[in-house]
């Protein structure tokens, strides 16, 4: 079975808020990097004991999130894509998973939410909500490969169930805010998806192995991970964004004929007036 693992940063145990862990100024960088890829190394021990042979390691966080010289030496590590999405995802991938993942923007009860950017309130396409989890998952489904595993916060493991029934997942802390913060600006935002309670670090290696280990021999033996309702073409995706310091809150829109991928590479432009 040959993996496409995508990673992010802010759905790792012990990453515990943003400002401080998740970016180059972060003081907790470092260490925020060596935690990811220990997490990426436990899901990799996982996949290969269920029996996965061949593993393509993405670094999906912006900043960078995985640590080469720590990194498990059988698999091969991706960083940066001299295309648009799906990533350099294909058919040749068996099975997609995620590692650190995060909910989507503003979702409850979420720990470190955002959609590319915590400036994003909503992204949806063809009025389908998805975050950065389900702009691959749908990219996936179009190309016939499926969503067999998910680690992060809780937030993010029910967004996955949701979206992919019979997807493996595997929560490793929980946000404890309630709220959607849709009306806070950027830097209330930011703060108030920080508070969460996580497992420890030893712990959430050990359920991410088992469930990485669980997620391959289902998916040799199930038939799971696919989403069945697809959005149909032309696609539409609507992006809302709150207001900074000298702009208003705003919702751009793109459009294509016939491609999910094709819709998520089109640049975002304000929505005609009238509309």
């Amino acid at each position: 079975m040959k993996l496409y693992v995508m990673t992010d940063m802010e759905g790792v145990a012990g990453v515990l808020d943003s400002e401080n862990w998740c970016h180059h100024s972060s003081k907790h960088y470092d260490l925020a990097i060596e935690l990811l890829t220990r997490e990426v190394n436990a899901a990799v021990e996982g996949f290969i004991e269920g029996g996965a042979t061949e593993i393509m390691v993405v670094d999906g966080h912006g900043p960078g999130g995985i640590n080469p010289a720590i990194l498990d030496p059988r698999v091969q590590l991706m960083r940066w894509w001299p295309t648009g999405w799906p990533l350099l995802l294909d058919s040749s991938y068996d099975a997609v998973a995620w590692v650190g993942q995060h909910a989507k923007a503003c979702a409850r009860y979420s720990h470190l939410a955002h959609t590319q950017s915590m400036w994003t309130i909503d992204l949806s396409i063809n009025s389908l909500s998805i975050g950065e989890f389900g702009q691959l998952a749908l990219c996936a489904s179009a190309l016939g490969v499926r969503s067999i595993f998910g680690s992060g916060d809780e937030a993010f493991t029910k967004e996955a169930q949701a979206l992919v029934p019979g997807i493996e997942t595997v929560c490793v802390k929980w946000g404890t805010s309630p709220g959607t913060g849709e009306e806070l600006s950027f830097t209330e935002y930011r703060r108030s998806k920080a508070p969460g309670i996580h497992l420890s670090v030893v712990k959430a290696r050990e359920l991410i192995r088992e469930g990485a280990c669980r997620a391959v021999k289902r998916a040799m033996n199930e038939d799971f991970g696919i989403i069945a309702d697809l959005p149909k073409p032309p696609y539409r995706l609507d992006l809302k964004v709150r207001p900074g310091d000298d702009s208003p809150a705003a919702t751009l829109y793109a459009t294509h004929p016939s491609s999910i991928a094709g819709v998520l590479s089109v640049p975002a432009a304000p929505v005609p007036d009238g509309e």
